[in-house]
Parts: structure tokens; C-alpha cells; sequence
């Protein structure tokens, strides 16, 4: 709880108090008060008991600072690099910010360039080893407050790990979820040790342990993944929108060639489907637009020869602006350049004809143009659908791939179907 001082408190030193507050009545335990300056009766508390809970006694610390709310930096020292992966993995997954060192050496250069707020060491290391480095480090006064975590197997106790003055001391194989709970108390100020786990558990139940934390670690890393996967469809969508609202004047037009061309390539090589960056290219066809004069976009009439030039090179531009996004790498991105290709050659930005053309850019042209020809554009009124169609299948053959033109013959019912539901929304 924090009162204010009255008017001569400003609004953020009443903040800076109610947050300091906030943080000594959540160590002082639930059902309490604490008022911000005062000291709050706070119970020491050990991480992992070690003998029977007994009444512990009060500790009266110094007032609570506003809390740092930089990221948490270890240092992971340890000669084997299957360990490090696995550590490395579960303290970045959660944003911990991760060092790392192959001996005492290295890892004291790490220490000079950047100081850690907890090392975890392990003690079976080349040349200097991992007690006689947490000894060297208690010795210095530069170093001796730094919390340490001793990793060791059978060969060494917990004895001597305290002796060597380490804060916490775990014994391989341990779960790496466990060595991060211990990591963020150390950090936090609130340890009692050396801590001590795991040293009964048969070696069988000790696998489990690591197999079932690992599949929470890649739980979680998919749930990140999916949400960063939704996150980049929502906004290629949102980008195309806007886009096409430039040219089109709508939005609409991405998602009736998307649906045809999905169609289209079902229909024809549905194994294409399978590439995830396909239907994005099919999205973002038109990006390299972007770069185009709205003047060009939206003329009313015919374009000059130099207003062409202009136009064509949008399927370069795009393939450019896009050839270092991951996700799109792929058939996704020769969608982007090559859609405007012709099936005899006489097509743009590379003169590729038939099977030279990439099989989505082929597809996609047909969408299309089956599109372009059934929109209003700034300079004509949209054709009747069967004005298109037979347009198609004049153009198998020379604008278009004969193959492609087939599967469109078989799937023409339901695109027409797919432009009515869209022309009605």
C-alpha cells in the first residue's frame, strides 16, 4: 500500500512507490499489508527444503528498491556441447540472456566483457575445474558476490560444493526446469543454499524427467510458433488489402485469385499445396506495385510505351522486396516474379516460356487473368464471365500453359461459384 505524501509527490514518484510496495507485500506473503518506506516482515525461504518444514525465523530487510527490469543474464560454463544446447534452449525460450564459456579461461573473459547475475558452472572441466574456479571467484572481491550453481556428477558431493562457497549444487542428470527455478531466486536475491535436488531419484526416473520438460519446452516453442505464424499471415493479408486498394480501389481482388488458384492447382498438382509459401506468393503477387506511380495504377486510358516499362518491372521489384523473407522462399516468391510470363515465350520480366516457367507462376496466371478480365479497372468495365472463359481457352497455348487451361476447364463451375459468393460479401 502507498499513500501519497501529498501535492508536493509527483504522479511518478507515487508509482515508483506503489510498484516498490507491490514487490515487498508479494515477499512478505499473501493476507499482508505492507506500507511503501516501511520494512515488511518477510520469512527466509529456501527453494527446495531439505529436512522437515520447521517455523523459520523473521528477517527484517532493508527497504524494497524499485525493481531492474533489464532481462536476466547467466553464464552457462561447461565443456560439453549437448548440455549447453539443452540449457541454452530452456533459459532462451523464457528470454533469459545466455552466455557462454568451454573452461575457466573463457568463461573469465566472459566476466570481464559482461558480468552475469548467476554462473552456472559444472566441475568437470579442462585445466582449472569447476570448484577450484567457484573458489577462485568467492576469493575475488569483484566476483565473490555472484550467485553460483555447481553442476556435477557421482564423483563429487554437495560438501564440496558448499565449501567452495557455491549458492546451489545440482547432480547430473537434473531437470533443466528445476536449474531454472533455482536460477531465478539466485537472481533475485531471495537464496538460501547450497540447494540440493534430485540425488535419490533412480536414473530411469531422472529420463522421464528430462523427456517431459522437453515436451513442455516444445509445446511452448510451437504455441510461439503458431502465434508468430498468425501474426505474419494476418499481416501479408493486411499489406495486400491495402495494396490493392491503391490499384483496385478493393481489397477483394487477393481473395478471389487466391481461392482460384488454389482451385486451379488442386485440380492440377495438388502435392504443390504442400510448399507453405505458395498461396503467400499467391497473396502478394502484386507487391512490386508498390513502387508503381499511382498515376499508372489508376489511368483511365490506354498507357504509353514508357508507362508499360513502368508497369512490367513490379514483377522484379517484388521478387525483390521480398527474396530475404524466409517464409516465402519457395514457390512462394516465383509466383511473385514470374506470373506474368506467357506459355510462348513473349512474356515478362525473363522471356520464359512453357515448361521453363515455374509451375505456380503458370497456375497463377490464369487466376489471374480470369480475375483482371471479370473486374471493373480504371479504364474498362468488367467483361462478362463467359467472355473470359472462352478467352482462357484461346489463349491455352500461347498466353497460357494447355495443361493449366484443362484443369480450369474442369473446376470453371465452382470458380464462377467462388466469384459470386465473393461479389455478394
Amino acid at each position: 500500500m502507498a499513500q501519497s505524501k501529498g501535492a508536493e509527490e509527483t504522479s511518478e514518484e507515487l508509482f515508483a512507490r506503489a510498484d516498490a510496495a507491490l514487490y515487498a507485500a508479494k515477499d512478505a506473503g499473501r493476507n499482508r499489508i505492507v506500507v511503501a518506506g516501511q520494512h515488511a516482515p518477510v520469512r527466509a525461504r529456501r527453494l527446495f527444503p531439505l529436512t522437515a518444514a520447521k517455523q523459520e525465523p523473521v528477517v527484517q530487510p532493508s527497504p524494497m528498491p524499485v525493481p531492474d527490469t533489464r532481462a536476466l543474464r547467466i553464464l552457462l560454463v561447461d565443456d560439453d556441447p549437448g548440455l549447453l544446447m539443452l540449457l541454452r534452449t530452456t533459459f532462451e525460450i523464457v528470454d533469459i540472456n545466455v552466455e557462454e564459456a568451454r573452461s575457466a579461461a573463457e568463461a573469465q573473459a566472459r566476466l570481464a566483457a559482461n558480468r552475469p547475475d548467476v554462473i552456472v558452472l559444472d566441475v568437470a572441466m579442462p585445466v582449472v575445474d569447476g570448484l577450484a574456479y567457484c573458489r577462485a571467484l568467492k576469493a575475488d572481491p569483484e566476483t565473490s558476490g555472484l550467485p553460483i550453481v555447481i553442476l556435477s556428477g557421482s564423483d563429487h558431493s554437495e560438501d564440496e560444493a558448499m565449501a567452495a562457497g557455491a549458492e546451489a549444487f545440482l547432480r547430473k542428470p537434473f531437470s533443466p526446469l528445476d536449474l531454472l527455478a533455482i536460477v531465478e531466486q539466485l537472481a533475485g536475491g531471495l537464496f538460501e543454499g547450497p540447494f540440493r535436488l534430485m540425488t535419490e531419484e533412480r536414473p530411469e526416473e531422472q529420463l522421464l524427467l528430462y523427456a517431459h520438460d522437453l515436451r513442455r519446452l516444445l509445446e511452448l516453442e510451437r504455441g510461439q510458433r503458431y502465434l508468430l505464424k498468425t501474426a505474419y499471415k494476418e499481416t501479408i493479408g493486411a499489406f495486400a488489402g491495402a495494396l490493392e486498394a491503391k490499384d483496385f480501389g478493393t481489397g477483394a481482388h487477393s481473395k478471389r485469385v487466391v481461392r482460384y488458384a488454389r482451385e486451379l492447382t488442386s485440380a492440377l498438382e495438388p502435392s504443390l499445396l504442400e510448399d507453405p509459401s505458395l498461396e503467400d506468393g499467391f497473396l502478394l503477387h502484386d507487391v512490386g506495385k508498390i513502387g508503381i506511380p499511382d498515376s499508372i495504377l489508376q489511368k483511365p486510358g490506354p498507357l504509353t510505351r514508357e508507362e508499360r516499362r513502368l508497369m512490367r518491372t513490379h514483377t522484379l521489384l517484388g521478387a525483390q522486396l521480398l527474396a530475404d523473407v524466409p517464409l516465402l522462399q519457395g514457390e512462394g516468391l516465383s509466383v511473385i516474379r514470374s506470373h506474368h510470363e506467357r506459355w510462348d515465350g513473349s512474356g515478362y520480366p525473363d522471356l520464359r516460356g512453357g515448361d521453363e516457367i515455374p509451375l505456380g507462376g503458370r497456375i497463377f496466371a490464369v487466376a489471374d487473368s480470369l480475375d483482371a478480365m471479370t473486374s471493373d479497372r480504371p479504364y474498362r468495365a468488367a467483361y462478362p464471365w463467359e467472355t473470359a472463359v472462352a478467352e482462357i481457352h484461346i489463349q491455352s497455348g500461347r498466353q497460357f500453359d494447355p495443361d493449366v487451361v484443362d484443369a480450369f476447364r474442369s473446376v470453371e463451375p465452382k470458380l464462377q461459384r467462388i466469384h459470386g459468393e465473393l461479389a455478394a460479401a
